[in-house]
């Protein structure tokens, strides 16, 4: 009896739990209400970077702030949930709530903590970044994000209880709520249009700002892109071009070394007239005459993706997409008979030296200049004898054009860029997270690199400056950097909006007395170009110009050397 009184307990029990689980399923979330949690998160939460950067916009210009703000964050949850319920249905409801909080999450901490946006341009730095860049950008704060932003809100998402709702009811609901809602976002859109207009026209980045819209669109459009361009057959440039005459002997044969910095800024240049003397090795080649420096270059774009492609390609910077589906200058020096190589000390070429040899350092491991999978920039002069006599000799009697890729300033991590030895300017933030450090540790740390390169491209030199032959070597940078002004850090910004940090570059050439000579060239004419307007456009045409090559697609207008050469007859 007593056994039986037991048992029936026990199911009494189960029964009471079974009926309670039952119960909180029956009064779970409706799947539409629970809709409308994302889609407020996403609003609020979600744009942190968003609504901070309106509100500082509005204060500046002296309107009403709470009022705006509040009317768009509620325009922008509606057309939230209306775009949710009418995608996110219950049998992918879980992981499409996990996605779109990473797809805030995460481009937010990058907006805060760098004040950069997302446009299809930094999509491109994203899908094309190695391990090593990426690692520079991982840290505590980033962690935290993920954590606070993803893993605790994506726990809590999961674990809600959904009420059972019949799928024809359910469909009639979501289509019909979604209807309302994107009714209320276009109202609320046209109530506050007269303030929405001119801010959203004056400060563009706001349009990048808007998650997750801003990472669909950029991700998106890159993709169609690329898949695009790869569809399109590679088109073949200069065929026309004269083959270089071989000299006796290799002595005779000019040596050129093409330098490609990275995320290096004119600002920061001693010889751009920096309060700091950043390139002292530099500076004292200048003052013998012996170097020349164009302090008024701009860059073709504010990434290495663009920037890249778009310097050794015959279109500029007005037609650079052009050049995604184009050969290269490399190709028109290969075609033309000349030895050429590069040597990457960076994330890769951007298809620019795909026909050509090229070497990567990340397989290196020299002692002093390699270590945990990067390599110090002078790891480049090392290789380079080597590589050159690499190289078919008879084409090395026509001519050589060697690039090297630099590390160079890449960040957020600048204090990795540089030995020891080269920390000439402390303290330095040794932090990815760069708002986390004072300006001037972030900036110490910057301006070592730039010190830093002053010594490798002053080695180079004496190198150059070794060799019998006639010789030349042409720098600059691929892009320049933001280090703090206006909140903004690193690069990438759409070049339009983009800061005269991140678009003004350094760019120098040397040459030896040979190849002043061979050139004919006019050092003090020289010297009045170099302080005229110069860009990435004219590498490519000075680069021929170089090597006196003849074809059509050389354009004399855009050799930066070509008016200062007393015997111009060699090119056309």
């Amino acid at each position: 009896m007593t056994e039986s009184v037991a048992i029936k307990g026990r199911a009494t029990a189960a029964d009471g739990l079974t009926a309670g689980r039952s119960a909180v399923r029956a009064g779970g979330w409706h799947p539409v209400a629970l809709l409308g949690v994302l889609a407020l998160w996403l609003a609020t939460v979600g744009n942190g970077p968003l609504w901070l950067a309106v509100v500082r916009q509005l204060r500046e210009g002296g309107g009403a702030v709470v009022g705006p703000v509040l009317l768009w964050g509620a325009a922008l949850a509606a057309l939230n949930l209306a775009l949710l319920a009418w995608t996110v249905w219950p049998r992918w409801r879980r992981p499409a709530g996990i996605v779109l909080l990473a797809l805030v999450a995460l481009p937010s901490h990058f907006m805060l903590s760098y004040g950069v946006v997302i446009d299809p341009s930094m999509a491109a730095n994203v899908l094309h970044t190695d391990a090593r860049e990426a690692g520079d950008l991982i840290g505590p704060t980033l962690l935290a994000v993920v954590v606070l932003g993803v893993v605790l809100p994506g726990w809590w998402w999961w674990r809600q209880p959904v009420r059972a709702v019949a799928w024809r009811r359910l469909l009639v609901q979501q289509l019909g709520v979604g209807a309302v809602a994107l009714g209320v976002a276009v109202a609320l859109l046209w109530v506050g249009f007269s303030d929405l207009a001119p801010l959203m026209r004056n400060h563009k980045a706001l349009r990048y700002m808007i998650n997750p819209y801003n990472t669909v669109y950029a991700f998106t459009r890159q993709a169609i892109g690329e898949r695009s361009r790869a569809a399109q057959p590679l088109q073949p440039i200069g065929e026309d071009v004269v083959p270089a005459a071989a000299a006796a002997n290799e002595s005779e044969a000019p040596l050129v070394v093409l330098v490609v910095g990275e995320t290096a800024r004119a600002a920061n240049w001693g010889l751009g007239g920096y309060t700091r003397q950043t390139t002292p090795r530099l500076a004292a080649l200048r003052e013998r005459g012996d170097l020349t420096y164009f302090e008024n270059t701009t860059s073709c774009g504010t990434n290495t993706e663009t920037s890249v492609p778009c310097l050794f390609s015959a279109r500029g910077r007005a037609d650079y997409d052009g050049a995604r589906h184009e050969e290269s200058l490399l190709d028109v020096l290969q075609r033309a008979g000349l030895a050429v190589v590069w040597l990457d000390n960076q994330s890769g070429c951007k298809g620019v030296c795909d026909r050509v040899p090229h070497v990567k350092t990340d397989t290196l491991a020299v002692p002093g200049l390699c270590d945990g999978g990067e390599c110090h920039d002078e790891v480049l002069l090392r290789e380079l004898p080597g590589q050159i006599a690499q190289l078919d000799p008879e084409r090395r009697r026509r001519g050589t054009v060697a690039v090297l890729h630099q590390m160079g300033s890449h960040g957020p991590a600048y204090h990795k860029r540089v030995p020891s030895a080269f920390r000439r300017y402390t303290p330095v933030c040794e932090s990815a997270q760069l708002t986390a450090c004072e300006r001037q540790a972030v900036v110490n740390a910057y301006d070592n690199t730039i010190a830093y390169t002053d010594h490798v491209l002053a080695e180079t030199i004496a190198w150059l400056a070794a060799q019998p032959r006639p010789a030349a070597l042409l720098y600059v940078s691929d892009h320049g950097e933001s280090l703090g002004e206006n909140g903004l850090y690193l690069h990438g910004m759409p070049y339009a909006l983009a800061p005269a940090e991140q678009t003004h570059v350094p760019m120098l050439m040397w040459f030896n007395d040979r190849m002043r000579e061979r050139l004919a060239l006019d050092g003090a004419c020289l010297r009045q170009r170099a302080a005229q307007p110069a860009s990435h456009d004219h590498w490519f045409h000075t680069v021929l110009g170089l090597f006196d090559l003849r074809t059509r697609v050389y354009d004399p207008a855009l050799d930066v050397l070509r008016g200062c050469r007393a015997a111009r007859a060699g090119v056309g």
